[in-house]
């Protein structure tokens, strides 16, 4: 296999309505994260699970981005009533992470998830999610500023505590980092395949790992795709996940997978 050939990252697309027809989307902060920080080349996966072999999708990728969106896992998914505090919902985006996600675990595949793909690894493996977290007590408000700039609501919110020992702890060489804060979600129950990598000051999940998975399986509540290159933090993430890519396409291509 060519070794100069940049391997291939798939990522999930949003879905959205305009003028009756429905589009499928990704935003450009996370294609170019995969692109110029993690050297990969981003590869659009439709919201189509019923017409995409995903099993053959697979055969063919090296590494998911699971990216963040404006919807919400739909509440059923992880056995709660629907409200309008969990709206608004992507019920085709749904149909294809959840099942994408578990696949990718069994399979060994890179999988690196943010924000919304943080929440949909939890649901995944049997976690529970709860809205509009700034209502509980003692807690921050983890809801970008409205009516702001794009570098003030992607800018540094607050410090997360760094789990010791723990593998972002052994990344990072730090206890203690500053993130961004772009959600009103977060984890209420820890899916039992999960461990906490990070905490906000208020207790809130931030990072989370699979224990004893097969291959690369991290997730950020935070974005760290935005300007990624600036980032010296997020410049690590997205190097060690292009690096996990790269090693699974040599096993892949080796016949090892």
């Amino acid at each position: 296999m060519d070794a100069l050939v940049r391997p291939l990252v798939g990522l999930p697309a949003d879905t959205h309505e305009n003028g009756g027809f429905l589009y499928h989307s990704i935003g450009d902060k996370y294609v170019r994260a995969v692109a110029e920080v993690a050297q990969c080349v981003p590869v659009m996966i439709p919201a189509l699970a019923d017409a995409v072999d995903m099993d053959h999708l697979l055969d063919h990728l090296d590494g998911i981005l699971m990216t963040g969106a404006v919807s919400n896992v739909h509440p059923p998914r992880y056995g709660m009533e629907a409200t309008p505090d969990h709206e608004p919902y992507d019920f085709h985006r749904d149909d294809l992470t959840l099942n994408l996600i578990r696949r990718c675990i069994t399979r060994g595949i890179p999988l690196f998830c943010i924000c919304r793909g943080f929440q949909e690894l939890n649901v995944a493996l049997g976690g529970t999610l709860e809205a509009e977290l700034q209502r509980g007590e003692g807690r921050l408000d983890h809801r970008a500023p409205k009516g702001q700039p794009v570098e003030v609501r992607y800018g540094p919110s607050h410090p997360i505590a760094i789990a010791p020992g723990s593998w972002l702890e052994t990344l990072l060489g730090s206890g203690e980092i500053m993130v961004n804060s772009i959600h009103r979600q977060g984890i209420r129950e820890l899916a039992p395949a999960l461990s906490v990598e990070a905490t906000a000051p208020d207790g809130i999940i931030e990072a989370v790992s699979v224990r004893d998975a097969p291959g690369f399986v991290f997730a950020t509540q935070w974005h760290p795709e935005y300007r990624a290159r600036e980032n010296p933090h997020s410049v690590k993430l997205f190097d060690a996940f292009g690096t996990a890519v790269r090693a699974h396409r040599l096993r892949r291509g080796n016949g090892t997978q």
